[in-house]
């Protein structure tokens, strides 16, 4: 019935495994919990995950070498044994004790992806951590009502069922280089393939909230693989706001002065997405204007 896998890296995945264990437990239904291991170097971490290995239905499996996001999502999807597959991220846990159960009357004979949703801690982080919160809290956690205005653009892949059959026709691209933007470019095969993502409220809270400083490291690594994406005829130019705004800069003869604008207001960028008060706004720009840089 159902395959639940879990992709990780350096992190202990042990308590939302045992979770994720007595809920499918309680439903009565065929499962496993496959969570593989993209060759970590955390010894700590791996004798936590090895105990995984102990429950029922559940496997712990140490990759020999790193393949990346994409291709160990794709050899998950190889090696599970049931039509339902539900990944979910290492660094998320449910919100709801019934969350395998909420999953469950969507997953049906319809070839689909159901997308359940993310939410963050209601209480604000220290200020280290603040631009990640911000960002996750207006542009991830929307709700379903919400999310399906734009069904496609609106799936993470940290929290989505989809039916087993769909990897023939749309599996995770493991030519791009691993710099994220991976789950933009699914989304953006699904829909051009037509492939319905529907859309519920069944959330995971993401937990692995990153200092400002990594996360945006991490955001100018995803422009730059964004850019990889557009140059190589990927990915639509208007499928992201992102990308509609760069080609009417462009149209319109303004990316050098964008280019031009990032190098001297970088410095002034960061002091406030560093700051208590972390401007979305200017993160966007600031995005755009580090795109018409490169």
């Amino acid at each position: 019935m159902l395959s639940i896998l879990i992709p990780t890296y350096n992190y202990n995945v042990l308590p939302m495994v045992e979770q994720l264990y007595r809920q499918a437990e309680s439903c009565n239904i065929a499962y496993e919990i496959l969570v593989f291991d993209d060759a970590s170097a955390d010894e700590i971490q791996q004798a936590e995950n090895q105990k995984i290995n102990q429950l029922p239905h559940c496997n712990y499996t140490i990759l020999p070498k790193n393949i990346g996001r994409s291709a160990i999502r794709n050899l998950l999807a190889q090696k599970a044994n049931y039509d339902w597959l539900l990944f979910l991220d290492a660094d998320t846990i449910p919100v709801s004790d019934t969350f395998i159960k909420n999953y469950l009357p969507h997953l049906n004979d319809d070839e689909k992806v159901v997308y359940g949703g993310i939410k963050y801690q209601e209480e604000k982080p220290d200020t280290d951590k603040l631009l990640r919160w911000v960002y996750g809290n207006e542009r991830e956690a929307l709700p379903a009502e919400e999310r399906v205005e734009n069904p496609h653009l609106s799936l993470l892949t940290l929290n989505f069922a989809i039916k087993k059959t769909i990897f023939s026709k749309v599996a995770f691209n493991e030519t791009i280089p691993n710099l994220r933007h991976e789950d933009t470019l699914f989304s953006y095969d699904l829909k051009q393939e037509f492939i319905t993502v529907e859309h519920i409220d069944n959330a995971v809270y993401h937990l692995g909230l990153d200092t400002s400083s990594i996360f945006i490291k991490k955001s100018e690594e995803a422009v730059i693989g964004l850019k990889y994406l557009l140059d190589n005829n990927l990915l639509g130019k208007d499928y992201l706001r992102l990308t509609k705004m760069y080609y009417k800069l462009i149209k319109w003869h303004l990316k050098p002065i964008a280019a031009w604008f990032f190098g001297i207001s970088r410095k002034t960028f960061i002091r406030n997405f560093t700051s208590t008060y972390p401007s979305m706004f200017l993160f966007d720009i600031y995005r755009l204007c580090y795109l018409c840089s490169l």
